[in-house]
């Protein structure tokens, strides 16, 4: 690799404590939460993935880039953090059936990316202090400045982010004479879920996150789907008026991450921001009903309140999350719905939970 010139940057975050690094090539300034990913592998569909929007991410493993990208790994159309902060980054890579450097692939998305930085302390740091907005920048003459600048940037909390990554017009996915339809709300859908459903025999149609259920019920499904996506549940008040009007209905509903949070809330079970939040591909999910264990791939900064749950006379909690006991899952007891906190398709991650489209499926054959 030949000697390449890489200008200083620097992490700032909302409390004033700075962590220094070097530039990847991209120069300028990116403004995000700053949150951590544990897995060791598939940063290209972390980078990529919706539910990261507006996101400062930093990578916990100490290689990033060495096995390239490749198109058929995006999560999305284009990368969806703001950032990057990581500790080595390669400027080569290995992988014979990658088509482009990660370098290159920053550069064609204009993404910032800061490497050479101490990231276990970072991560220390914000595990104990908890997530918060932060900004990264070559800009070092200015850190007064975006201190200032830093401190006018919105918290995560109470902030609607699904209209910056939905569609903005429907398409299809899957064949059109498959045995299934499915409607699925688009508040930040990635595109490994809409492969496992086309591959079971269901055709899907995707719907921007403001359609109304008329809308999703003119392209006669028998199912319905809730996506994962970013930001703050509690905005989206026209997801949860959809959600209600499909429950009120008794129609097949499935949710993962913030469908499940709008599933919650249309019930009138609250949701909360997490310290940290779960982003990683080995939490460990107990499922209640049949007593197994689950590794899971999981990425957010929210979860539902667990007593609120556990009251609520028609929901019961299926699968809780191992290291901290917050509810990772839950169903209706008399309605057709059914919701995960964690990702049933990975990319990256393992398979444990694949079977919750099985479910899915089963549910829409049943009904």
């Amino acid at each position: 690799m030949k000697y390449k010139q890489r200008q200083k940057a620097f992490i700032l975050l909302a409390d004033g404590t700075i962590f220094y690094g070097k530039s990847i090539g991209t120069e300028g300034t990116a403004f995000g939460e700053v949150c951590f990913n544990t897995g060791t592998t598939g940063y290209q569909e972390i980078f990529t993935d919706p539910s990261y929007f507006g996101q400062l991410m930093v990578t916990t493993n100490a290689h990033i880039g060495n096995y390239g990208t490749k198109e058929d790994e995006m999560e999305s159309e284009s990368i969806k953090i703001a950032g990057l902060i990581c500790k080595n980054f390669s400027f080569e890579y290995s992988r014979p059936g990658a088509e482009m450097s990660l370098e290159d692939f920053f550069a064609k998305y204009n993404t910032l990316a800061i490497s050479d930085v101490d990231t276990r302390a970072l991560v220390s740091y914000i595990r104990e202090k908890g997530a918060m907005n932060a900004v990264i920048s070559t800009e070092v003459d200015r850190i007064d400045e975006l201190k200032v600048e830093l401190a006018k940037v919105p918290s995560m909390e109470g902030l609607e982010l699904a209209s910056k990554v939905s569609t903005k017009e429907p398409y299809y996915v899957g064949d059109e004479n498959a045995k299934y339809r499915i409607a699925a709300l688009d508040i930040g859908i990635k595109k490994n879920i809409l492969r496992n459903l086309a591959k079971r025999d269901a055709y899907i149609k995707v719907f921007p996150y403001n359609a109304t259920f008329s809308e999703l019920e003119a392209f006669n499904p028998d199912g319905y789907f809730l996506s994962n996506g970013p930001g703050d549940p509690e905005p989206l008040v026209e997801a949860q008026v959809l959600a209600k009007e499909i429950i009120a209905r008794n129609k097949p509903l499935f949710g993962i991450c913030l469908g499940h949070q709008v599933i919650a809330l249309a019930n009138g079970i609250s949701t909360y921001k997490m310290h940290n939040g779960h982003r990683g591909i080995n939490h460990p999910v107990k499922n209640l009903l049949t007593g197994k264990g689950e590794i899971t791939s999981q990425n957010h900064g929210f979860a539902i309140n667990r007593k609120e749950t556990e009251s609520h006379p028609d929901v019961e909690i299926t699968h809780v999350h191992l290291n901290d006991d917050t509810v990772a899952g839950i169903r209706l007891k008399n309605k057709n719905c059914f919701s995960v906190q964690y990702h049933p398709e990975a990319s990256p991650g393992p398979n444990d939970s694949v079977y919750l489209f099985d479910q899915f499926i089963e549910n829409l054959s049943k009904h």
